[in-house]
């Protein structure tokens, strides 16, 4: 039986815990464009400090103007008390940063971080320029739903049906249903207390995974067609248009997934998805099935992310964004021994 006392950082959380304390007025909020760990986690943060400091006026702040949840994370509680960052006029006594450790994965809620009095972060996420206050960002974590529900056990709070709820979905988004390389032992451990304490593996599947748009599975065949294998079939590709965007009418919010199609391909180390948001931006999602640590490529081209699993956004068309980044992951190739996982 995995120790999960030994994961938790136990100064860490109680230099949190002290800025907590301090505040009267506090902020949670996640990242630009959020998946289902920031959510979830953001989500479940809000309400434990809720139940737990009932005299604290807390907010959960969406970091993009649009102020909305995508829709396939709306069946999630709380999920329809959340403020977009466009309309929030406070200065907050705590800022709390989720699943982010850099300020500018914060688009709109970024003024709102500047003008708060302390910053605290859940993250795990690897970070090179500390600018909070207090905080754990622990890379080794598969999800900030991890930290979270580790914080809730160092309070030695009883996790809510309706918190475990968010903290599962967080937990199984980022594990990519547990089949990624992050699904290690404490993944499974918190999983565990996590449907102890109420949360239903089939609603979020059923909600996240089984609900799929038939514009969704359109744009889904279209992204299929397309694949192509580069460097003797270790690197797969696919890409969509904004034409493509326009035409489906799918929102960007729900395109998490389609990456995941271009990752199946058998033989694949790594996966390449780009998609075209707007006129000459496009969003690049990597993915890497091996040892190869694709995070670095990310960064290059001012992005971040995991060994296995990093994004970015590049001005360009889709073609000249592809032919940027092939020569970076073919040197990948050529610079390291690793084995398939």
């Amino acid at each position: 039986m995995l120790d999960l006392s030994t994961n938790i950082q136990k100064t860490e959380f109680d230099e949190v815990i002290a800025l907590i304390e301090k505040a009267s007025s506090i902020v949670v909020c996640a990242h630009t464009s959020p998946d289902g760990d920031a959510i979830g986690s953001g989500l479940a943060l809000t309400s434990i400090i809720r139940r737990h400091w009932p005299l604290k006026h807390v907010v959960h702040l969406l970091a993009d103007a649009a102020g909305e949840i995508p829709r396939i994370y709306q069946f999630l509680p709380g999920s329809d008390d959340c403020v977009s960052a466009s309309v929030y006029e406070g200065t907050p006594d705590l800022f709390i940063c989720v699943d982010l450790s850099a300020p500018d994965r914060l688009a709109d809620a970024q003024p709102i971080l500047a003008r708060s009095k302390m910053v605290a972060v859940f993250d795990h996420h690897p970070s090179s320029k500390p600018f909070w206050d207090a905080g754990l960002v622990r890379p080794g974590a598969a999800a900030a739903g991890v930290i979270v529900t580790e914080f809730a056990l160092h309070l030695g709070v009883r996790l809510s049906k309706e918190e475990a709820q968010c903290l599962f979905c967080a937990l199984v988004t980022d594990t990519g249903r547990f089949q990624y390389q992050n699904a290690d032992n404490e993944a499974f451990a918190i999983a565990g207390i996590l449907v102890g304490a109420g949360a239903s593996p089939a609603e979020v599947a059923l909600h996240v995974y089984q609900s799929d748009s038939l514009a969704y599975m359109h744009l889904a065949a279209k992204v299929m067609g397309r694949i192509r294998t580069f460097g003797e079939g270790r690197l797969s590709y696919s890409y969509i248009t904004a034409q493509d965007l326009a035409t489906s009418g799918v929102p960007v919010s729900e395109m998490d997934g389609l990456v995941d199609i271009v990752r199946c391909v058998d033989g694949t180390e790594i996966a390449l998805f780009l998609k075209e948001v707007a006129d000459g931006v496009v969003r690049g999602n990597l993915r890497s099935k091996s040892d190869l640590d694709i995070s670095d490529i990310a960064r290059e081209l001012g992005g971040g992310g995991h060994k296995a699993a990093a994004g970015f956004t590049i001005h360009a068309t889709v073609d000249e964004a592809f032919s940027c980044i092939l020569p970076k992951i073919l040197a990948l190739f050529e610079d390291k021994t690793h084995t398939l996982r």
